[in-house]
């Protein structure tokens, strides 16, 4: 991609998900996502049913009359993006590729993260860590964060959640909220990963996948490629029992995704390509208020 295309779809980008985050999930994010707790604001005179713990000694002795400390929610929070940037993503068959939506979907949570004040860094993954860039806050470094997104080029094609998961427990020190973006097409178990990192951070999984995966279609003989092995085959999807069989792995596989968060205490959401992952959000936003 060229660099005047890439800073027209980043535009693009810009303007499609600040609208969202800005008119559509501005409320709901700030109710769904936390603080760290709350953070010491002023002095007022005590009342009625005050706590007396909150009494302000030194400025009580000064006025000769008590008053108390008033606190408010500390709202800044740290928000990592964990991106699956693996071979698997660059799948298709619809409105728009799996990593395609990925990246409208982590543009629209990164500028809701900023407008809340919150700072936002990225993690990009494969099988190893590709790219890490650290939380910032403002506009110049969403904007850098989007183009990565677009124009990045992993050095390898396959996946490793768990070792993902492992680095941001290890690379984050305080608390944050990660959203793991990704398809979690992978054979390992990352369970234990998940479950540490949740007990650190506040960690939220979004699903990203394609309707061929979950069906496939009866057009006869097609030919397939495993985007992270390299393998080829020829798939015959007018046989009932090749079409059944995909149908069964997709749901046991979904099974297991949700046995895994659900143990993992770890909320989460699946957004198919050719639907609106607008409203997917609104769910995951709406079930943590």
């Amino acid at each position: 991609m060229e660099t005047s295309e890439i800073l027209k779809r980043v535009r693009q980008i810009e303007i499609k998900t600040k609208g969202l985050s800005s008119n559509i999930f501005a409320g709901e994010y700030h109710s769904a996502f936390k603080g760290r707790g709350m953070a010491f604001a002023e002095v007022r005179e005590y009342q009625y049913g005050d706590d007396i713990r909150d009494i302000e000694w030194n400025v009580t002795a000064r006025f000769n009359k008590p008053y108390v400390k008033v606190f408010e929610e500390e709202r800044e929070l740290t928000v990592m993006l964990c991106v699956d940037v693996s071979g698997s993503l660059e799948f298709g068959t619809s409105v728009m590729t799996k990593r395609s939506m990925l990246t409208e979907i982590a543009a629209t949570l990164a500028f809701s993260a900023i407008q809340n004040n919150d700072k936002i860094g990225v993690i990009f993954f494969s099988d190893r860590i590709e790219k890490f860039i650290p939380p910032k806050k403002g506009r110049k470094h969403i904007l850098y964060i989007i183009r990565e997104l677009l124009e990045f080029k992993p050095e390898s094609h396959k996946t490793d959640i768990g070792m993902a998961v492992e680095y941001l427990t290890s690379v984050i020190k305080r608390r944050c909220t990660a959203f793991l973006l990704s398809d979690f097409i992978e054979d390992k178990d990352f369970s234990k990963a998940l479950t540490i990192a949740n007990r650190k951070h506040d960690v939220v999984a979004i699903q990203v996948y394609d309707k061929r995966v979950a069906e496939l279609p009866n057009i006869g003989l097609i030919k397939v490629r495993d985007a992270e092995s390299g393998r080829e085959m020829l798939v015959d999807t007018s046989n009932s029992r090749t079409r059944n069989r995909q149908a069964a792995w997709w749901r046991s596989r979904q099974t297991y995704l949700q046995d895994t968060f659900l143990r993992s205490g770890v909320d989460n959401v699946s957004v198919r390509t050719d639907h609106d992952y607008v409203s997917a959000l609104m769910r995951l936003f709406r079930y943590r208020t």
